[in-house]
């Protein structure tokens, strides 16, 4: 359970060192310069004479290791500075023991030294110096500004927790909102907050049993998501570890048991094929420093259970393997030297397909670099191997730290522009700011935080228009959609995934190319649809949950009114009678109250010349007249019933009619020809898409017309898309009175087989159509429009 203090961070010392066999500078290539008359002891008295005739007073020395870290990495650093504020601090907590006995001035020096290991800069390391001092003690903010500037009283405001006595239970959670609001302005308070969390962690063992499993889920659940956000790796991981022995002790000791029974044995796969390809690399005049990167004990633990989980050849769990303890680093000094040790590894070795991941051309969230690779070598074992600049190995171990502190002139001048490293708020954080706001109560922002964290991982979608879309692991299309903002997410309707209609439900994976279809402006100015209470099982980020529940409350769903009989023994409103005419489109001679239903097999409509035959229940089954299904019923022995178009009738639903074209096979067909019925104005209710057959394809779509005179002129927009060839209503009759064309088309060429069934259907509206479903009715294959036989 004690953890060393410098265990992840002793390796940044050697940060600034150069390539192995590298000079790092010319004198350093030359023969020593003699000393003359001077020897050291002379040297140093002269200096210290020097330091005195300043009159600038000596370093504490509690400060002295502290400075010596320092000054490695900001040579120019003000260490009056420093030692000002250490006075102040120690000071401040004169007399305050911590719970290990030790004097409370311990923890924050402790704090200090992990940033200034981490390379963090002056004024951060002040800041982290004075961070206890207003809540703990008698100082206040005005005295820290006072004496050090606002920079550095924002920071320790930042980081200062809120009083239980004021916020009672939701103390802890209001404190983690506003030290996320500070964030938001200087990332520096989130990096102080987390090397104050991983100091408190490594001396957790003297809190009490219940504290330390309370504060060790914290810090699971917030704080290293946090670190892995801001990329800082090796907090991150010593976080990580000390969480895992706290939390599961029993696993954390057998995973370092084998840890330690593989440091006792010589290692015979890492560190020989490190020796092997650091001579390839040297050969083919790649300077390179080939290392063997031990795992860390989550790590590894993660790696055996998926061993475990994994049978072997023998159909058994795989034990671990010499490989899964330690991956290869290899640290170059340019962007393309990373790509030629790509190529000499995939040369000399054999690559596994699908391990090899670009993170140079496409850095992660958290402006993390490196290529990952990982080949096999002779005897079948596998190694994994990382490759990146030394610019790129800072960054991917202190994350934001890297960057320097902020400063309103902009990222340094000499900055690497291969780098492709973003000083600026990163965009999780800007997210993640956007949705507090919107959640006042502190248990649902708690909740919020902790579920937005969750996701070890973000993935990249890129728009259709070219834009780069930040989600996190798991998020769907209406996240998607709400991200690109509230208005396109309420205006939603369908997505396009890789080039297909898919369920707004889907998941989105990383490197996914997405089209969002949103719903045309109303006629007169009206609201759009809106999105349907079934999209919070979709939604799986705090932003898009509290938009959708947002507009759910200010639109409240409207019950249909059912009514049981004249209320007051007054007579029913006539607009209810009016309303039943309307719902029947037809009358049937003879039968004036038998209630119609239109065939969806011919999908009749005005003026086409119909007929009726009696089918269960009483109903009548309106056919086009000449329809197959009809004349099948007709040879069953059913009676042919006359009926007629109401000229002021409509269906419930509206005018449906299904049309077919034939087209040659080509991209963006599907796009095309759903936009060409979107421009007259024509909602589809379902789609379906044939496999092609000799390069030609079949489209069918139920669509539902504003009007019935609207037909031939869907019809005609249709067969003016590339490629069209053919637009017609499927068994349109050889003859007969209808007045629309059953066919619209030139050669009417040759047709796939009948009853090939779609690969997939679409149910619902595509972009900018009238109407709205919801994403649940958009769905995969269904047979339920595969055969021309439908009859109703």
């Amino acid at each position: 359970m004690d953890q060393r203090v410098d265990s992840p961070l002793e390796g940044l010392q050697q940060a600034g060192q150069p390539l192995a066999g590298q000079p790092t500078s010319a004198r350093q290539t030359g023969a020593r310069r003699p000393l003359g008359e001077f020897g050291l002891a002379a040297l140093g008295r002269a200096g210290r004479a020097a330091l005195l005739a300043t009159g600038r007073q000596p370093v504490p020395d509690a400060l002295e290791p502290l400075v010596r870290v320092h000054r490695g990495r900001h040579p120019q650093a003000d260490l009056a500075l420093l030692a000002r504020a250490y006075r102040l601090a120690e000071a401040s907590h004169r007399g305050q023991l911590r719970k290990s006995g030790e004097p409370y001035i311990t923890h924050p020096l402790a704090v200090t030294m992990i940033l200034a290991q981490l390379g963090a800069g002056t004024t951060t390391l002040v800041a982290s110096l004075l961070h206890d001092t207003v809540e703990d003690t008698e100082l206040t903010l005005d005295q820290v500004s006072a004496g050090f500037g606002p920079e550095v009283a924002y920071l320790v405001d930042g980081v200062t927790k809120l009083e239980k006595v004021d916020f009672g239970a939701a103390a802890e959670a209001e404190t983690f909102r506003k030290m996320l609001v500070a964030t938001g302005d200087d990332v520096r308070v989130m990096v102080i907050k987390l090397a104050d969390r991983l100091h408190n962690m490594r001396t957790i063992r003297h809190m009490k049993p219940a504290s330390r499993l309370r504060i060790a889920k914290v810090t699971r659940d917030v704080l290293i998501p946090l670190a892995e956000r801001l990329g800082i790796q090796v907090l991150k991981t010593e976080l990580e570890d000390i969480v895992f022995a706290t939390l599961h002790p029993e696993e954390h000791a057998d995973t370092r048991a084998l840890m330690a029974g593989h440091e006792a044995a010589p290692d015979t796969l890492l560190e020989p094929f490190a020796r092997q390809l650091a001579r390839q690399l040297a050969e083919a005049r790649v300077a390179a420093e080939v290392t063997v990167r031990p795992r860390h004990c989550v790590s590894l633990h993660r790696v055996l259970l998926k061993r475990a989980a994994a049978p072997g050849r023998d159909g058994r769990p795989q034990g671990p393997q010499p490989a899964d303890f330690g991956r290869l680093l290899v640290v170059v000094e340019e962007n393309a030297d990373c790509y030629a040790v790509l190529g000499e590894l995939h040369t000399c070795w054999t690559p596994l397909p699908g391990e090899f991941k670009d993170f140079v051309a496409a850095p992660k969230f958290n402006l993390y670099q490196s290529l990952h690779t990982a080949v096999a070598l002779e005897g079948g074992a596998v190694v994994e191997v990382l490759v990146r600049t030394r610019r790129m190995h800072e960054v991917a171990e202190t994350g934001v730290v890297a960057l320097g502190d902020p400063s309103p002139a902009g990222p340094a001048q000499d900055a690497d522009e291969l780098d492709r490293t973003d000083p600026a708020r990163p965009g999780w954080l800007s997210r993640l700011l956007e949705w507090q706001q919107e959640t006042p109560d502190p248990d649902a922002f708690w909740s919020a935080l902790t579920a937005d964290l969750a996701g070890d991982r973000e993935i990249t979608v890129v728009t259709e228009c070219g834009e780069t879309l930040q989600l996190r692991a798991g998020a769907s299309c209406v996240d998607a959609a709400y991200l690109l903002g509230e208005e396109t997410g309420h205006r939603c309707i369908g997505a396009r995934v890789n080039g297909r209609l898919t369920a707004l439900s889907t998941t989105l994976q990383d490197g996914d190319v997405l089209a969002v279809l949103t719903e045309g402006v109303q006629p007169g100015g009206g609201q759009p649809s809106g999105p349907s209470p079934e999209w919070l099982a979709h939604a799986r980020t705090p932003a898009a949950r509290l938009a959708i529940e947002r507009w759910l409350a200010d639109h409240p769903a409207r019950l249909p009114v059912v009514r049981t009989g004249p209320a007051g023994g007054q007579p029913a409103p006539p607009a209810h009678r009016a309303d039943e005419r309307r719902a029947a489109p037809v009358e049937v001679a003879g039968r004036p109250e038998a209630p119609v239903r239109l065939a969806r097999c011919c999908t009749p409509v005005p003026p086409d010349e119909v007929t009726g035959y009696p089918i269960r229940g009483g109903a009548v089954a309106v056919h086009r007249a000449g329809c197959p299904a009809g004349r099948r019923l007709r040879a069953d022995g059913r009676a042919e019933l006359e009926v007629r178009w109401r000229p002021e009738g409509a269906p419930a639903a509206g005018h449906r009619v299904t049309l077919r074209a034939e087209a040659l096979n080509r991209p963006r067909l599907l796009a095309d020809l759903t936009a060409a019925i979107s421009a007259v104005g024509v909602g589809i209710v379902s789609a379906e898409v044939e496999p092609p057959q000799e390069l030609r394809v079949r489209h069918t779509y139920t669509v539902e017309l504003p009007e019935p005179g609207a037909l031939p002129a869907l019809m005609r927009a249709m067969l003016k898309v590339s490629g069209v060839y053919d637009v017609s209503r499927p068994h349109a009759p050889e003859t007969g009175g209808a007045r629309h064309p059953g066919r619209a088309g030139g050669n009417g060429g040759d047709r796939p087989p009948p009853g090939v069934r779609p690969s997939w259907g679409i149910h619902g509206r595509s972009t900018a159509f009238s109407g709205h479903r919801s994403p649940g009715e958009i769905q995969g294959p269904s047979p339920q429009h595969s055969s021309d036989q439908r009859t109703e």
